[in-house]
């Protein structure tokens, strides 16, 4: 099952590095498969510190600020228990890892880790449709480049329903975000 959250890691210099994921879990939270693009940042930092923290969230306004590059300034966080790694502040749950192996023989490298430690900070919001209707805002918009701007925008329309039905303020900025991150995308295309 792919599990959507936030991954922090650090570059050789110690910086903070926060990037959307959606590693394969197991059940058990034991084990991830970490599957990024070898030219992102995370791929980089997990090469050369080979650890990093998976964070379970409910706050769809960081998730869509970090999946297009838009954060201003590092969530807060707190250190890591057992790995040289950053904890953020504002998480529900937390799964500290090892990289135990990687396969770069692909664009898009797999990384299996390890869980070494896992923490909670609070209870997770729960379901809403505006919150999930963002999330898939948000992948659809680092796929920008990839997918016909028709069915983009064919997906924003549908994802657009729930947002204006059900979403709290921090879901309709996430949203509306996303919406110009796309349409800047396509008038520079």
């Amino acid at each position: 099952m792919i599990l959507e959250g936030i991954v922090t890691t650090l570059d050789r210099d110690g910086e903070i590095n926060v990037a959307p994921m959606g590693p394969i879990v197991d059940e058990s939270m034991s084990k991830l498969l970490l599957r990024p693009f070898q030219t992102s940042r995370t791929f980089a930092n997990l090469k050369e510190r080979p650890a990093g923290v998976l964070h379970v969230v409910d706050d769809v306004l960081l998730i869509a600020k970090a999946a297009i590059g838009a954060l201003t300034e590092t969530p807060e966080t707190f250190a890591a228990e057992t790995i040289d790694g950053a904890v953020l502040r504002s998480a529900c749950r937390w799964y500290e890892f090892e990289v135990a192996s990687i396969d770069d023989s692909s664009d898009r490298a797999e990384l299996n880790a390890v869980v070494v430690h896992r923490g909670r900070l609070r209870d997770f919001f729960g379901f809403n449709r505006a919150k999930h209707a963002v999330l898939e805002a948000a992948v659809l918009a680092t796929r920008v480049h990839m997918l016909p701007r028709e069915e983009i925008e064919s997906q924003f329309a549908a994802l657009r329903v729930p947002v204006e039905k059900t979403a709290g303020p921090a879901e309709q900025e996430a949203f509306a975000l996303l919406v110009e991150f796309v349409e800047a995308y396509h008038r520079t295309e």
